[in-house]
């Protein structure tokens, strides 16, 4: 459990002295004239503070039956200066099919994960494809196929994980060339077992940080899948993705919702679960958020966040 409840911290108490107290950066990103992001799903930033800004390009997750899986005739990745917010690039269109999150490794590689299309993608920073896992538009729960991946984190050595995700319930590690090296997870909500694992870190010291999203906590491993702790707390109760600073920090988006107490924003910890802050609410301006569903962290200390309803990107700074 936490030490912190979401009353204590946030509910006019007094906050951690650890408080960051990170604010918005009103006006970023300079979107071009009469223009505007589509659906935002995901955020992350390079070496060169550079912001990476994965889009769906109006494709939509049905409510029931299949994902459309005809690649996306728009541009998914934008890319954008930290600083100035000026729009850098744009990838190519119909790369991919149904983007669901996107990282950015310490060479600067860019991950990929496409539930439409049941694939995880390795691309250089120019977009650039340098691997494809899965095979396209088929599910599977062996060692090759996933089944809706959800997100990747890689750990300086080049070994990378899969949370996989939506179908699977399970976490997979592979090494740097890509070869299946451990599998972990079946669905459940005992200690260990997963429901809907849908955004993942590794920390330094090579720990696993698990949003395990339908039981409402984070879950932590080793990295050879061995349980180690959880957190659970109602600060956490919607929590979407998680990524761990070079500090030990862990920052978790929430998604929330609207209400009497209001869960929406990033909740920061400290490496033992104590929570330090939260960035944001819920609301549609500057500084919040409609559907928070990724955090992203510069190495200039910068946060990032990806709302999905609120089809935005901002920037926080200290």
């Amino acid at each position: 459990m936490l030490a912190l409840s979401l009353t204590t911290a946030y509910g006019g108490g007094r906050l951690s002295s650890q408080a960051r107290s990170y604010h918005v950066v009103h006006g970023w990103p300079a979107l071009p004239t009469n223009s505007m992001l589509n659906e935002v799903s995901a955020v992350a930033v390079d070496s060169r503070e550079n912001v990476f800004v994965l889009t769906r390009g109006g494709r939509k997750w049905p409510d029931e039956g299949p994902l459309d899986t005809t690649a996306i005739p728009k541009s998914t990745v934008i890319v954008f200066d930290a600083r100035s917010g000026r729009l850098l690039s744009k990838w190519p269109n119909n790369i991919l099919a149904l983007p669901h999150s996107i990282t950015i490794d310490d060479h600067d590689n860019v991950w990929i994960t496409d539930v439409a299309w049941h694939q995880v993608f390795k691309f250089t920073r120019d977009g650039k494809l340098l691997m494809t896992l899965g095979q396209r538009g088929v599910a599977g729960d062996d060692a090759t196929h996933f089944n809706r991946p959800s997100d990747v984190a890689v750990s300086r050595d080049g070994v990378f994980y899969v949370s996989d995700g939506y179908g699977n319930n399970r976490i997979m590690k592979f090494g740097a060339d890509g070869a299946l090296m451990k599998t972990w997870g079946t669905k459940g909500a005992s200690s260990g077992q997963l429901d809907l694992p849908h955004g993942l870190a590794v920390s330094d010291a090579g720990k696993v940080y698990v949003v395990d999203r339908s039981n409402a906590r984070i879950q932590i491993f080793n990295s050879e899948g061995a349980y180690v702790t959880q957190w659970r707390d109602s600060a956490l109760a919607s929590a979407q993705a998680i990524k761990v600073a070079k500090d030990g920090h862990v920052f978790v988006a929430n998604a929330g919702e609207a209400g009497p107490v209001d869960r929406t924003g990033v909740v920061v910890l400290d490496s033992t679960g104590h929570i330090i802050e939260k960035v944001g609410r819920f609301g549609n301006y500057d500084g919040q958020f409609l559907d928070l569903h990724w955090v992203a962290l510069s190495r200039a200390g910068a946060l990032y966040t990806a709302d999905f309803e609120g089809r935005r990107v901002q920037r926080f700074i200290r």
